[in-house]
C-alpha cells in the first residue's frame, strides 16, 4: 500500500487555544460548533444568541447543551462570560486584555484595549500584596453612532 499523501489535518482554533492554555475539556462537536459560532461573532452574545445561530449548524442542539457548552468553555478559560448589570450573561471569545464599553442607548457592547501596556495593580490602589488574575471591567456610556443621532 502506497503512504498517505495527505497531511495531517489543520488543528481548529480552539485546539490551538486549548493546547496554549493547557485546557483540559473533552471537544464535543456542540462544543465545537459553540465556540464556532462565538469565536466568529463581534457583538458579544448572549446564550440565547448563541443558541439561535448554532441551531442553524446544529438542528438537534438544545438551549440546556448550549448553557452547559458555555459553561464548560468558560470554566475551563477559553472564553469569557461578560456581565453587565441585570441584563444576560454574555460571551466573549477575545482573551486578550480587554475591557467592554456597553453603549446604554443602543445596547452594543464593544471591546475596549488599552492604549498602553496596563498593569492593574499600578493603577488601581489594591490592598498590599494582592495580585491580579484577571479584570472584568465594564464602562458604560454612548456610542458614536448613537450620540451623533
Amino acid at each position: 500500500m502506497p503512504p498517505s499523501s495527505r497531511l495531517p489535518a489543520k488543528p481548529t482554533g480552539l485546539e490551538c487555544r486549548m493546547a496554549v492554555l493547557g485546557a483540559d475539556v473533552r471537544l464535543t462537536p456542540h462544543r465545537r460548533e459553540v465556540f464556532d459560532v462565538l469565536a466568529a461573532s463581534t457583538d458579544h452574545p448572549t446564550a440565547i444568541d448563541i443558541f439561535t445561530r448554532v441551531k442553524d449548524r446544529s438542528p438537534h442542539i438544545s438551549l440546556a447543551t448550549v448553557y452547559n457548552c458555555l459553561d464548560h468553555l468558560t470554566s475551563a478559560g477559553l472564553i469569557k462570560q461578560v456581565h453587565l448589570e441585570r441584563g444576560q450573561s454574555r460571551y466573549c471569545a477575545n482573551l486578550h486584555e480587554h475591557v467592554h464599553f456597553h453603549c446604554e442607548t443602543c445596547g452594543k457592547v464593544i471591546d475596549a484595549h488599552p492604549a498602553t501596556d496596563f498593569d492593574p495593580a499600578k493603577f488601581w490602589n489594591l490592598p498590599k500584596g494582592t495580585r491580579v488574575t484577571r479584570t472584568d471591567l465594564a464602562i458604560h456610556g454612548t456610542c458614536d453612532a448613537c450620540a451623533a443621532k
